[in-house]
């Protein structure tokens, strides 16, 4: 490696408690009149009334919209970027998962800068300017808050990426307490994915680089060494805290060092089954992480480091193995599906998942092993 880039999210608070003083951030940010956007279910919790209070006594106008749908359809960017246009707004603020702080980002950028959604898919397309972006996750997974990207789902069922550093938000606001009501399914499953981040960062074959290995590493750790408490004990602070870090900083590596094969076969999932994200790279992890493994044996034996049990010790040459198996018996004891029948895939529909992932190249050039359509098919078939 002759050199690299590395580039986040400028602005970070993590804090227990801290949503109930974004009216503060919002204030120092110049903000008068700002859209939080967030999605029903997150809504009718009442977490978000203490912020919402905030926002107003510091003098900012909230403009709620709550319809923001999972796996973002181009149609509900486009009515949360029509109210955000109608109510002249001066800044957004995400308040949610993937699927609200994607959509967050999208409005801040399409509303400040007057182009369609369908104009922005691909890399460094999209055009400023954008409005001030503050970014507060309810989940442990994505790590949006920290990414230059934004995933939308096309009236064909496609997953299109929109990757500009104009998304990277101003300010990510991490409050713990914020998750502690979030049930175990949506915890193992988010926590999964954020795990996925970090692994597919570590073993990228390109842009990998020593400040995304070390936040990988981090993160792994911190995932895995909280991942069941937080899934048993939903009112565990310490477990939740680790999680939202740890979804964060492998955000921040994935954002700099791209993922692959994982992503590539789970967004038909989500297309096309509408599967959550999270879910859906849980399903095709185990049956990728051992097809990469002839290829990525250092880089997993490397990994085990970060998921070892206490005193666990293996050869080198066992290493690679050991954290395939490791993250087996994580992925064991989550309370989830486990096969693509369990979500509704059929046999007839391997064919068309198998299509449909080959033509998510720009992740699949990323996985350390390359991927053929028969492959696909296969790592499909073994977890239908």
């Amino acid at each position: 490696m002759s050199g690299f880039t590395f580039e986040t999210t400028p602005w970070v608070v993590c804090e227990d408690g801290a949503a109930a003083r974004l009216g503060r951030y919002a204030s120092d940010m110049g903000l008068s009149r700002a859209m939080v956007v967030t999605d029903p279910g997150f809504r009718a919790t009442g977490l978000l009334e203490p912020a919402v209070e905030s926002l107003c006594e510091a003098g900012v106008e909230p403009i709620i919209f709550s319809d923001v749908e999972a796996d973002p359809p181009e149609a509900s960017i486009e009515a949360a970027v029509s109210l955000a246009r109608a109510q002249r707004v001066d800044g957004v603020i995400g308040f949610g998962g993937g699927s609200s702080m994607d959509t967050a980002k999208l409005v801040a950028l399409l509303a400040g800068s007057g182009q369609a959604v369908a104009d922005v898919y691909g890399i460094d397309v999209a055009n400023g300017p954008r409005l001030p972006l503050i970014q507060v996750p309810t989940t442990a997974g994505t790590g949006s808050e920290v990414t230059p990207i934004a995933i939308v789902t096309t009236p064909s069922d496609e997953k299109k990426g929109v990757i500009s550093r104009l998304l990277y938000p101003d300010l990510a606001l991490l409050d713990a307490t914020l998750t502690m009501g979030l049930p175990p399914a949506v915890t193992a499953a988010t926590g999964v994915d954020a795990m996925v981040h970090a692994i597919e960062a570590y073993t990228t074959r390109h842009k990998k680089n020593p400040v995304s290995d070390a936040l990988a590493l981090k993160a792994l750790a911190l995932l895995s060494g909280a991942i069941r408490r937080a899934v048993k004990d939903g009112a565990d602070l310490k477990a939740r805290r680790d999680m939202l870090q740890g979804a964060m900083l492998a955000g921040m590596a994935f954002a700099n060092a791209p993922v692959g094969a994982v992503h590539a076969l789970a967004y038909p999932l989500g297309g096309r089954f509408h599967v959550p994200h999270g879910l859906s790279n849980a399903l095709v992890l185990l049956p990728v992480l051992e097809f990469n493994l002839p290829a990525a044996e250092g880089l997993y034996a490397e990994l085990y480091e970060a998921v070892a049990p206490a005193g666990a010790k293996p050869s080198a040459n066992a290493a690679a193995r050991a954290f395939f198996e490791a993250m087996q018996a994580i992925v064991d004891d989550m309370p989830m599906a486990r096969r693509l029948r369990d979500v509704g895939v059929e046999e007839a529909d391997l064919d068309m998942l198998a299509d449909d992932a080959m033509n998510v190249q720009r992740l699949l050039v990323n996985n350390p092993r390359e991927v053929t359509r028969a492959d696909a098919l296969a790592i499909y078939r073994k977890v239908l």
